[in-house]
């Protein structure tokens, strides 16, 4: 199976479509719509990168993105944070993101950005 991407977005639409595009590409994928449930992955099966939306049941993308980037063992994995947020490059640049990607945005962008942070 090739790299593993963890969806984090309260739109199970998104999720559903984005999970399908990311599978087409050859990634593992797991996803939910709860924020809070990145405060307590599994640290066993840790992905390769997390695509975070900001505003989501529970926690909130910048709480969830500021969490793992001052964790020991998720900071050095990279965190995307897609967002229909006007501001969403300043708001990544200030949780320290990776990288984060403008809602609506094209399926190419995404696969894009993330293959900039996986690269083959």
């Amino acid at each position: 199976m090739g790299k593993k991407v963890f969806i984090a977005d309260d739109d199970p639409a998104i999720v559903d479509v984005v999970t399908i595009i990311l599978e087409d590409a050859g990634y593992e994928v797991s996803s939910t719509v709860h924020g809070e449930d990145l405060m307590v992955l599994n640290h066993a099966s840790l992905p390769d990168l997390f695509l975070l939306d900001i505003w989501m049941y529970g926690k909130d993308g910048r709480d969830i993105c500021s969490h793992l980037k001052n964790n020991e063992r998720t900071k050095h994995i990279p965190v995307i944070i897609v967002s229909a947020v006007r501001d969403v490059d300043r708001i990544a640049r200030e949780y320290h993101a990776d990288g984060f990607l403008a809602k609506p945005f094209e399926m190419d962008e995404l696969l894009a950005l993330i293959r900039h942070h996986l690269p083959d």
